[in-house]
């Protein structure tokens, strides 16, 4: 991180709208508004570590089966929110987009749309808790049976060292991200990237294939336009669309990070749980 001023400093004099931590910034009635770009803990800290670990274990035809799955539900929830048309349905349009960036097979996500259109009614909740470390989960889940579901997601908390815990959803936001492949892009031309492009934020993780990717984070109704900008800037753009980003990471040493994911891994083996997201980076 030492270097982390200097490299500001050159990205200042190439973009003067970036404030300069050694000068009081303009009031706002004196000028355009200044946006602030961080360089987020997960980029610097580790977190590409955890993406390692987190992600599923097992076969990996029965990962795929299970990632279909739940990219399945995923449609289920954006065509019962916004009907089955892409054209009108600008999340549909980003799961969609997600679907084909991992190979689901075309025929299996038409099938997944039909399905949706037709489906019997199931209601969308989030589960707030807490895991190994104090670690902050968040539990998305499509259920048509709310009693059941919500006991199972206890069962398995109480199982593998984590509570419900309220209040815990406040340490999200819900915001756009895109996603870069990051190979070749170090974090100068990272920051660099975010700052053209409009993006707050920049953060390094890998796929499940331990392949570098870039997430560029911004405000839900900028989504478009930030991709839009990295498009025109050349890069070429692996998918884009909403995701519950933490305001804050929790540090977890090896015994609670492998605890940990397998409290994810257990949650995501429930039928009815679509996402978990959570806030943790290893230390490094």
């Amino acid at each position: 991180m030492a270097g982390l001023p200097l490299l500001l400093r050159a990205l200042r004099a190439i973009h003067p709208r970036l404030p300069c931590p050694h000068r009081p910034l303009p009031s706002r009635a004196s000028c355009c508004p200044v946006r602030f770009l961080r360089t987020s803990a997960a980029f610097c800290a580790g977190h590409n570590k955890w993406s390692k670990v987190k992600h599923i274990k097992g076969p990996k035809d029965e990962a795929r089966a299970r990632m279909f799955m739940k990219f399945g539900m995923m449609i289920r929830i954006a065509v019962k929110e916004g009907g089955s048309n892409p054209d009108l349905n600008v999340n549909l349009a980003h799961i969609l987009e997600q679907c084909r960036s991992k190979n689901m097979p075309k025929a299996s996500i038409e099938a997944a749309v039909k399905s949706a259109e037709k489906a019997k009614p199931a209601s969308l909740h989030m589960f707030e808790a807490r895991g190994p470390g104090g670690c902050v989960l968040l539990v998305e889940v499509l259920t048509d049976n709310n009693t059941r579901t919500g006991q199972e997601i206890k069962r398995l908390l109480n199982k593998n060292g984590g509570v419900l815990s309220e209040g815990s959803r406040h340490n999200f936001s819900r915001s756009g991200v895109v996603v870069l492949p990051g190979h070749d892009i170090n974090s100068e031309k990272a920051l660099e990237l975010a700052i053209e492009s409009g993006a707050a934020d920049v953060q390094e993780t890998e796929d499940e294939e331990e392949k570098p990717l870039l997430k560029f984070i911004c405000d839900v109704p900028d989504l478009h336009k930030v991709r839009v900008s990295l498009e025109k800037l050349g890069m070429p753009v692996t998918s884009s669309g909403l995701e519950f980003v933490p305001h804050n990471y929790s540090s977890l040493d090896e015994e609670q990070l492998e605890a940990a994911s397998a409290l994810i891994e257990a949650l995501n083996d429930c039928p009815d749980v679509v996402r978990v997201w959570d806030n943790i980076k290893t230390d490094s």
